[in-house]
């Protein structure tokens, strides 16, 4: 009995085939994608960022003790880091600009990105602590801050990595490219640009 025809032009059923495109347009699509998460992240990061510069002028400062002003320089520092940390894309791009290093700026930046989010949710936590320490005191602070960030945790990195192992890199709907396939009832193909009339 002869094996079925697998060859470029039939994919192998149940596999994933991915996008159809040269290596400078997945460069491209996810330096887009990059971009999009950066301007999410920075955001919270920059509000944050100028929120704990303007504690310091406050008449409560005077009154923290040693360990609430050290917390303090600490959660400064890491939201120091953090903005840096995820504006670094744009010193990347523009040194990497004209250079046809558009892959490796990509990678370099999404580095970045990952190190930057992880400063972020430790300057969230970091500033938590230090507001509930003001707040409530400093026997419940701990266990609420330990709290939320198991929460962090969970939505950043254990439930995207459930979902992941889950799927098992495994593609349940159609292919997205060729001739007949990724087509959606909505008359978007699965890159969700408008599907041409065959």
């Amino acid at each position: 009995m002869a094996a079925p025809d697998t060859g470029p032009d039939r994919p192998v059923p149940g596999h994933r085939t991915g996008r159809r495109e040269s290596p400078d347009e997945r460069a491209d699509r996810r330096w887009t994608d990059l971009l999009q998460e950066v301007r999410v992240a920075q955001t919270g990061s920059q509000v944050l960022f100028g929120f704990l510069l303007s504690v310091v002028f406050m008449p409560r400062f005077a009154q923290l003790g040693g360990f609430d002003r050290g917390l303090y320089v600490v959660t400064v520092v890491l939201g120091a880091l953090a903005t840096g940390s995820l504006a670094a894309p744009v010193a990347y791009h523009r040194i990497f600009a004209g250079h046809r290093l558009k892959p490796q700026l990509v990678d370099a930046a999404a580095r970045l990105v990952a190190i930057g989010l992880l400063l972020l949710a430790l300057t969230i936590g970091s500033a938590l602590l230090l507001l509930l320490r003001t707040a409530i005191g400093p026997a419940l602070s701990g266990w609420i801050t330990g709290a939320v960030m198991f929460w962090f945790v969970s939505c950043w990195l254990l439930i995207p990595l459930r979902h992941l192992h889950r799927r098992d890199g495994r593609c349940d709907g159609p292919p997205e490219d060729g001739p007949g396939r990724g087509a959606h009832p909505s008359g978007f193909s699965g890159d969700g640009r408008a599907r041409r009339p065959s």
